[in-house]
């Protein structure tokens, strides 16, 4: 959806107005906090079973919103795939589907969406033969298969039995929009799409059962994928295993004290950067991803402006190397040194380069395992902190 350099073009939320598909009542109160269902009529649920398993945090995480009694038809489309071979909905009958609606020329938002798949594969495990995820195009500027095919390939999906991203002409694929009320904005002098983030949870006899979307949260691989398996396979007859850790809602940080690592002189204290939104990276010169990412973060270390604090934090890692990297990478930005890794021990970080995003309040907002890109990060950060004039 965004181009590098260019304000975030995500549009929260907006597709779910369509009266066709939320004739159903929504209970919208599983989304309080998230833009989904906001012009749903419903109450709160108490017991969020209707979609078995799917638990409170789960529901925030996704903005979801399981749709009450009898649920409506999946909407028909016919598309083409990334491999050039007919797809539609109805073919997938008896499995769970999992329909969004993604630009192939994304390099932020959507690509969150990428990793999770590929991380809700790994925690459905067997049961991932009896989920689809079915993406629909929706970049009228490039709609050839050749675009979904590279889009599908540079991020991750191409090895996906199980994805299926479907594109057709620019009509075609507006009528598709159209039927699932998902919105879609084009500047067509700019070639730029603003569009919804919706997620159509569809059950094995083609009824739609819940509606979620992809936004901010989405950063939060680890949790978010085991979410969107969970509904998945909930969806599913009899008990689906599903592994992964379950959705958490924010944690308060533990304000760890390191030596700063430059000089080894003095410490940075987190609990010194309350009170605004700090990014705290963590890397070592061991990991060979970390150097590809350290420039990426510098990017928007500068471009942020001193809106948000930066640390890195070097993990069991010989000071000396870690200087060396990042000194290779430009780094301006407060370094540390967790020779020991105690600190990311207590950050439950499961392998570097892991990335925290804390409120001013010294909450996580956001807890994203691997790299991130200068688009991904600065999407995140412009949706996330007022002071960077968060659009949408």
């Amino acid at each position: 959806m965004k181009r590098s350099g260019a304000n975030p073009l995500w549009y929260l939320g907006a597709g779910l107005v369509a009266a066709g598909l939320l004739a159903v009542v929504l209970f919208a109160g599983l989304g309080t906090g998230g833009n989904a269902s906001s012009s749903a009529a419903g109450q709160p649920l108490a017991n969020p079973n209707l979609v078995p398993g799917v638990n409170a945090p789960t529901s925030l995480m996704l903005s979801l919103s399981v749709l009450h009694g009898q649920a409506a038809a999946a909407g028909p489309f016919h598309l083409t795939d990334q491999y050039g071979r007919p797809v539609s909905p109805a073919e997938f009958r008896g499995k769970a589907v999992v329909i969004s609606f993604n630009d192939d020329e994304c390099v932020d938002l959507c690509t969150f969406l990428a990793n999770d798949i590929v991380a809700a594969n790994h925690d459905l495990g067997r049961a991932a033969k009896d989920v689809v995820w079915l993406s629909v195009n929706v970049n009228p500027f490039h709609p050839q298969v050749a675009q979904v095919r590279a889009w599908t390939d540079a991020h991750g999906l191409g090895g996906q039995p199980n994805w299926y991203f479907g594109t057709a002409s620019p009509a075609a694929l507006r009528q598709v929009w159209k039927e699932y009320g998902v919105y879609v904005g084009l500047n067509s002098k700019a070639r730029t799409v603003v569009h919804g983030a919706e997620m159509f949870f569809v059950g094995p006899g083609g009824r739609e059962r819940a509606i979620g979307e992809f936004g901010t949260a989405a950063a939060n691989t680890a949790q978010f994928a085991h979410g969107i398996a969970q509904v998945a396979a909930d969806l599913l007859p009899g008990r689906v295993h599903v592994n992964g850790p379950e959705a958490t809602a924010t944690t308060k940080v533990p304000a760890f004290s390191l030596p700063y690592l430059l000089d080894g002189s003095g410490r940075f204290s987190l609990s010194a950067e309350r009170g605004r939104y700090t990014v705290v990276n963590f890397y070592s010169s061991t990991c060979t991803v970390c150097r590809s990412e350290l420039p990426h973060l510098e990017a928007v270390h500068r471009w942020a402006g001193g809106k948000v604090a930066f640390v890195g934090v070097d993990v069991a890692d010989r000071a000396a190397a870690g200087r060396a990297m990042a000194a290779r990478a430009g780094v301006t930005y407060p370094l540390v040194s967790d020779s020991n890794g105690t600190a990311a021990g207590a950050e439950r970080i499961t392998g570097i380069p892991f990335t925290l995003i804390v409120d001013p309040q010294g909450d996580v907002v956001v807890r994203h395992p691997g790299a991130f890109t200068t688009e991904q990060l600065e999407y995140l950060l412009e949706n996330i902190v007022p002071a960077l004039g968060a659009s949408g």
